[in-house]
């Protein structure tokens, strides 16, 4: 049985990156490798062993093209409108709270962040299927 370990994503500042990811997440460097041609920083906080891998490529000097293949990643907190007011108070700009209904009746309440490289990241009310 595979077990998901990390996902990956490019970004362009890793010191503006990883305080974003420690600030809206509370996630902290895990590891961090750094080679010739880049370096990658492993993040991770108590509530998983699931981590992201932020790579920073060495000579890099302008945004990355996030193309239209990625969507997001998604996290859960227990506190949704709370969540969604300390972020505003740290000046992260979460955008407004949504909630989709499914055809039987199920709701996921939730609100997107981007993070300093654009990439999108959806902030879920634990609750349904995303507990």
């Amino acid at each position: 049985m595979a077990k998901l370990i990390h996902s990956m994503i490019r970004v362009l500042d890793e010191a503006r990156s990883v305080e974003f990811y420690r600030t809206a997440f509370g996630l902290e460097i895990a590891d961090r490798i750094d080679f010739d041609s880049f370096t990658l920083i492993y993040m991770k906080n108590a509530e998983t062993d699931f981590e992201l891998e932020l790579t920073v490529n060495k000579g890099q000097s302008g945004a990355y093209d996030l193309g239209n293949g990625y969507g997001h990643l998604a996290v859960s907190v227990s506190g949704l409108e709370a969540e969604h007011e300390r972020l505003k108070a740290a000046g992260l700009s979460p955008k407004d709270i949504k909630e989709l209904k499914t055809p039987d009746g199920n709701a996921a309440r939730f609100f997107f962040i981007e993070d300093p490289d654009g990439y999108k990241i959806e902030v879920l009310e634990r609750s349904w299927r995303f507990a």
